[in-house]
């Protein structure tokens, strides 16, 4: 499978979070919700590394490249408690739009600062994506 198929079954998985989660996080604490979630993804990590790592692959990490993971994390996280307050607090379909306006500022930190460079159809493609997004918040019910 190429990164396109994967890319395909993130999106997938991704949108059953925004299910599942909206079901789950019902008359819990949204950070509870936050917890159990993130318990249940280092288990499926820690599984997968062990399955998939070769051994001692921890060891090639540079500081810097830990440094990085775990700023990485630390985001993660941070969106994973900001997301589940936010499915607690309004309309499934509206929190993942939002959350999905994701792409358009990896695309706009990406040309930053990582002098990636988007065509004028990538950039299109991000207004189409806010606009979307803006019509799925404010539409009625």
């Amino acid at each position: 499978m190429n990164w396109l198929h994967w890319s395909l079954l993130a999106a997938f998985f991704a949108s059953l979070t925004a299910i599942l989660g909206k079901v789950g996080v019902a008359e819990v604490n949204s950070h509870l919700a936050t917890a159990v979630r993130t318990v249940v993804v280092l288990a499926m990590a820690l599984l997968a590394f062990g399955m998939l790592a070769p051994d001692g692959s921890m060891r090639t990490l540079t500081t810097r490249q830990w440094i990085l993971l775990g700023l990485s994390g630390a985001a993660t996280g941070l969106s994973w408690l900001c997301y589940y307050r936010a499915l607690q607090l309004g309309d499934a379909m509206r929190v993942a739009s939002v959350d999905k306006l994701s792409v358009v500022f990896v695309v706009m930190l990406a040309v930053l600062f990582l002098n990636e460079r988007a065509s004028p159809a990538a950039w299109l493609g991000c207004l189409l994506m806010a606009g979307g997004s803006i019509l799925l918040v404010t539409s009625g019910r």
